[in-house]
């Protein structure tokens, strides 16, 4: 696949808040909802260390994941779909995936003037780095079903 394919899928995880998360744990399989910031590829997500999916990703970090709207129209579908290995992130790390979350979500910019609940939640939270294996770009306006790969530097 080329440039385009990569850019517009770069431009669509810009463009989006929130990925679905799939993780695999004792319990069999789970989804979660959680807003996520990407550098390049790799995406950055805060989420508590007790949620079930944090606690799959710490017995198992083989992950996939959505980022998609909900369209009326299947012609109109579009997103990104991937897989790969989710950690959680160092202290330092940390730093600069919340930097990145501030400069894209302009609440978190100082949560000390942020909602009190707000505040308190964050100070349960761990940050994790969803870095893919693979990636593809789903587009309907192409043709039903419509998937191409997207070229990563470490991929197959």
């Amino acid at each position: 696949m080329s440039a385009p394919v990569t850019e517009k899928s770069l431009a669509y995880l810009r463009g989006h808040n929130v990925m679905t998360l799939a993780t695999a744990g004792e319990d069999g399989p789970w989804a979660a909802a959680v807003f996520y910031v990407n550098e390049g590829f790799t995406l950055n997500f805060l989420s508590a260390p007790t949620t079930r999916h944090a606690a799959n990703i710490a017995a198992n970090p083989q992950v996939a994941a959505t980022v998609q709207e909900d369209y009326h129209d299947w012609r109109e579908i579009k997103g990104v779909q991937l897989d790969g290995a989710a950690v959680m992130l160092s202290r330092t790390e940390s730093a600069t995936a919340s930097a990145r979350f501030a400069a894209k979500f302009p609440l978190l910019e100082d949560l000390a003037a942020a909602p009190a609940e707000l505040a308190r939640a964050f100070q349960r939270m761990a940050w994790y780095a969803l870095t893919p294996t693979h990636v593809y770009f789903i587009d309907n306006s192409v043709a039903f079903g419509h998937r191409d790969k997207v070229p990563l530097p470490h991929s197959d």
